[in-house]
């Protein structure tokens, strides 16, 4: 049985401590930042001193609550018992968090918006003479990633916009694979390879350094597609002599474990829109903005200023080449544009290697000279780049998801002298205050339930990774991020996961039914009871997400879709017809036309604008009104131009499937019918490999295709206009 604490005054009990700690004050701030977040959120970027207001009404809010919480509910917490360790150490994983959401604040205090520098770097450069132009060597790094991940790259990359003789691509392969040497020089583009694997990227990467002689280097991942206009866009930043790296956003064509698992591809940002979105902006106002491993041009004499090549004493290399060229007096500019895509983690098991890598490499450059404690950085560099992320986030969530079980289990209270009054007067306005102020600065980019099941999962895994880097930092194998069918062929469920999710939900519900009958009620005192079942409540919710994302669906098609409306022509064995794409893909489309004839298993030729000719299989048939219909294509699209300039429309070009939240409530909601309900759209069979099309079809091929404006699709804007 636990011990009984009386208050830490004998007269006046325990609010005669509160001192400076007053609830009217809390709520008063706490109803400052509402009604700053309701009335004036979305111009809170014209209004700079309304931001500064806000934060200063969170940290008084924050400084109120800490300070009832220290006098109050810990300090009384004075003796050796199992009850005082376990109130201290909440209390200290407590200030852990606030000091990281403290740095986050800090960070997005200062968010810069460079897009109009952009523009105006653009109009020069475009308007400068060709042979002017730095040269460029783009490097695409690539170790085991399949030809459907690393062709996109490719054909991206060969696609810049950029003066011909002042672009050089390379494909750099650890892997050694002579179908890739066969499928760069046929892409024209070049081919390095080495005779190890020392020191993984980073070396693969120095090796090319070693034989390339670009002014600037454009580090890619093999998964990522750069727009057209990327080297216009950035490149004019390098007229400052201080500017070492510029680093874009990753974005995404695809859609992360969360967002494929709830099966919310439309209506949730991915996981990585708050990081890049918002707090890279502010880490830029900071000059404390960092190379991302890919999307970033480099400065080679930058490189060479910092000794030749990227370090290698990381796993994650690229944050220890900002640091390192901090010191040089070199900075990272950020352009917060959507100007390469590529591949999120595509099953959880891709997405822990992924995040296990980057905490791992976070936490080995504490132990590294060139790291935030060397020598030669200012103190708010050195706050900004500690791991302090990676130290908190996996302590302070599995401490949050497992409290409420271990207080309703063992009796061991998480506060002492606190009842549900005192916890609503002042923790509960911390909390929503502090919720309420990330909502305000990350408009769209925050789903409270989504970053609380996305944190319990990293929670979970990373735990170990962390203090086991703790202890041993060094001598951990580089692992690559599995990709394409190498990462959609593991487990489709992460037992790991769903088994924690379950135990500790079988936990929380356990200990409320056992104090909920007086024959074996835990607890004595039921002054938190109220509280510990809502905390209770709100952890089921969560786990009942990171639950259902563990239990990941087979994937519905080998390729992103994205939304597109373009007028094309039909042909068939008999005649031609004008139809519209509704969207479109590596491996089919989606359009309308006249509904005549066409059945699923017909052959059709497919012409479309600045693509050229595809030979199709229909594969379904929907009927649309009396006369017209959809139809669902599957593509037979060997190598050809035709694939390239498909590659280069859909993923060069500026399209974008990205999910956002549009409503935060409501997409909460409908991620909660999703658990429990079971809401979810019908799984679609992937397509078979095609057989080549008939005789007809491959005659039509080798012809010039017809002109796209020629015949207009039944149903179309065009038409209706007609």
């Amino acid at each position: 049985m636990p011990a009984t604490f009386e208050g830490p005054a004998e007269a006046g009990g325990p609010d005669a401590v509160v001192g400076l700690a007053s609830p009217f004050l809390g709520l008063a701030c706490l109803a400052f930042i509402v009604l700053a977040r309701f009335f004036l959120g979305k111009g809170l970027d014209r209004h700079p001193a309304l931001q500064r207001m806000t934060m200063a009404a969170l940290a008084l809010l924050a400084i109120n609550y800490l300070w009832w919480r220290f006098t109050v509910t810990v300090l009384p917490a004075n003796d050796l018992s199992a009850q005082s360790v376990f109130v201290w150490t909440l209390f200290l994983i407590e200030l852990l968090a606030w000091a990281d959401t403290t740095v986050l604040f800090l960070e997005i205090a200062r968010r810069t918006d460079r897009s109009p520098e952009a523009d105006a770097h653009e109009r020069r450069l475009r308007a400068s003479d060709p042979a002017l132009l730095p040269s460029v060597d783009v490097f695409i790094a690539t170790y085991n990633e399949s030809r459907e991940v690393v062709e996109k790259s490719i054909v991206g990359a060969a696609g810049l916009d950029w003066p011909a003789e002042r672009l050089r691509v390379w494909v750099l392969d650890d892997g050694r694979r002579p179908w890739l040497e066969a499928f760069a020089r046929d892409h024209g583009v070049g081919y390095l390879t080495r005779p190890d694997n020392a020191h993984a990227k980073a070396g693969n990467i120095n090796a090319a350094l070693a034989r390339t002689d670009g002014a600037f280097v454009l580090v890619l991942d093999a998964d990522f597609v750069p727009q057209h206009n990327f080297l216009y866009r950035t490149a004019g930043f390098f007229d400052d002599p201080a500017t070492g790296i510029v680093q874009v956003p990753h974005n995404f064509f695809n859609h992360d474990p969360l967002q494929t698992g709830m099966d919310m591809r439309t209506a949730l940002p991915d996981e990585q829109r708050l990081f890049f979105d918002v707090i890279m902006p502010g880490r830029d106002g900071w000059d404390c903005a960092f190379c991302c491993g890919s999307n970033g041009i480099i400065r080679r004499s930058a490189i060479e200023a910092a000794g030749g090549g990227l370090p290698t004493t990381s796993v994650t290399e690229d944050i220890l080449l900002t640091l390192v060229l901090l010191r040089k007096g070199f900075r990272t500019r950020y352009l917060g544009e959507r100007l390469a895509v590529g591949l999120a983690p595509e099953s959880l098991a891709a997405y822990f290697v992924q995040r296990m890598r980057w905490a791992r490499g976070g936490i080995q450059t504490l132990f590294l000279r060139d790291g935030p404690l060397g020598p030669g950085l200012r103190p708010m560099q050195r706050l900004l780049f500690l791991p302090l992320h990676w130290l908190s986030q996996p302590l302070i969530y599995t401490t949050a998801i497992l409290t409420p079980a271990i207080y309703l289990l063992t009796g061991l209270r998480p506060l002492l002298n606190a009842d549900t009054q005192s916890v609503l007067l002042y923790q509960v306005p911390a909390v929503l205050g502090a919720i309420a102020t990330v909502r305000m600065f990350a408009r769209g980019q925050f789903v409270p339930l989504a970053a609380a099941a996305h944190s319990v999962m990293q929670a979970v895994r990373l735990l170990p990774v962390v203090f086991g880097t703790l202890i041993r930092p060094f001598g951990h194998a580089f692992k690559v991020t599995p990709k394409g069918a190498e990462a959609r062929d593991g487990r489709l469920v992460d037992r790991p996961t769903l088994w924690f999710a379950l135990l500790v939900m079988f936990a929380t519900l356990a200990g409320l039914a056992l104090n909920s009958h007086s024959a074996t009620r835990i607890i004595d005192d039921g002054a938190l009871v109220p509280i510990v079942a809502f905390w209770s409540i709100v952890n089921i919710l969560v786990l009942a997400v990171v639950a259902r994302t563990a239990l990941q669906a087979p994937p519905k098609r080998g390729e992103e879709r994205f939304e597109l409306r373009l007028p094309c022509i039909l042909e068939t064995v008999d005649e031609a017809r004008g139809a519209e794409t509704r969207d479109l893909s590596m491996t089919g489309a989606a359009l309308i036309t006249r509904d005549d004839g066409l059945r699923p298993g017909d052959w059709v030729v497919l012409t479309l604008p600045e693509i050229g000719r595809i030979a199709a299989r229909v594969a379904r048939r929907n009927v649309v009104t009396d006369d017209t219909a959809s139809f669902g294509l599957q593509f037979w699209l060997p190598a050809s131009a035709e694939r390239s300039a498909l590659i280069r429309r859909l993923y060069a070009s500026g399209l974008s499937n990205a999910g956002a939240a549009r409503d935060v409530g409501r997409t909460m909601l409908q991620m909660l019918r999703r658990v429990f309900l079971r809401e979810t759209q019908e799984a679609q069979a992937a397509p078979v490999p095609l057989q080549p099309p008939p005789d007809w079809a491959l005659a039509l091929l080798d012809e010039a295709p017809p002109a796209t404006g020629a015949l207009t699709a039944p149903g179309s804007r065009e038409g209706r206009a007609a």
